[in-house]
């Protein structure tokens, strides 16, 4: 669960703009974020941005749970499979480009361990809060605005994000890096979603928004590194996901700015933000 914790020296207070990893990052965030920004670019994110672009409903959900297919029935919603299990009777699942074909349906519910598993917890904190999320560019459930975002439209969240006075005094923005996990479980850093967050960081910084040092760090990245799609096709995540035959899933997220679509979480489901 994306719990607020005492951000004390992490925090990042000083700044409008953090920039952190994992739900653990988010959860040092989230007390003092207006607006959380998910990056998960191989592929929860990516997977998110292009069924909403198609007009689905998407509702994240925690990976390998077992109540996922109760879930998915009491919301009216498909469940998408693993990657290996995709089917003409299940033609969903995780990955961007099957989802870039698949049948249209209304909702779909969309588990990960990485992006969907930190946007699934910050749903629970924001219906404490209380109230409802109002008109779409609020998001949430009376909480923190959750925008997914991944390399295809980092630079539309961004001119989002501006627009609706995020990354400033009054709304500031936390924008987490999902990255990957490691076989013990742990935390694995990952460079693409490092430079996902990195690309939407550059956009708020040429906005004007105040980033911290840590987000500076990630804007820089970004705009240091000479040919992005070519570093996330490159890299480890990547390399596992062509050696497993799912390189056409790289193919599609390393593609940059080509899409206008921002999901923006409501009632517990992301949908395309006005």
């Amino acid at each position: 669960m994306v719990e607020a914790v005492p951000g004390g020296a992490f925090g990042q207070s000083d700044a409008d703009v953090g920039f952190e990893w994992g739900p653990v990052g988010a959860a040092s965030l989230a007390g003092g974020a207006a607006c959380l920004v998910v990056v998960d670019v191989l592929s929860f994110t990516t997977s998110v941005t292009i069924t909403v672009g198609r007009g689905m409903t998407v509702f994240p959900y925690r990976w390998a749970d077992a109540t996922a297919q109760d879930f998915a029935t009491s919301h009216d919603a498909e469940l998408a499979v693993r990657r290996r299990d995709v089917s003409p009777r299940h033609p969903w699942s995780l990955s961007p480009a099957v989802l870039s074909t698949a049948p249209v349906t209304p909702r779909l519910v969309l588990p990960s361990p990485n992006g969907s598993t930190i946007a699934a917890a910050a749903v629970a904190p924001a219906r404490r809060h209380g109230g409802e999320g109002g008109d779409g560019a609020g998001g949430g459930d009376g909480g923190a605005t959750v925008v997914a975002a991944c390399l295809r439209n980092a630079a539309a969240v961004g001119r989002w994000l501006s627009a609706q006075g995020h990354g400033t005094p009054g709304h500031p923005v936390a924008v987490v890096a999902a990255g990957e996990r490691w076989p013990d479980g742990s935390l694995r850093p990952a460079l693409e979603d490092a430079l996902g967050a990195g690309a939407v960081l550059h956009h708020l910084r040429g906005a004007g928004c105040r980033l911290s040092v840590e987000a500076e760090a990630a804007a820089a990245l970004y705009a240091g590194t000479a040919d992005v799609e070519a570093a996330v096709r490159a890299c480890g995540s990547a390399r596992q996901l062509v050696h497993a035959g799912y390189g056409a899933d790289v193919e599609v997220a390393a593609r940059l700015d080509c899409d206008r679509c921002v999901p923006v979480l409501h009632e517990g489901a992301f949908t395309a933000a006005s």
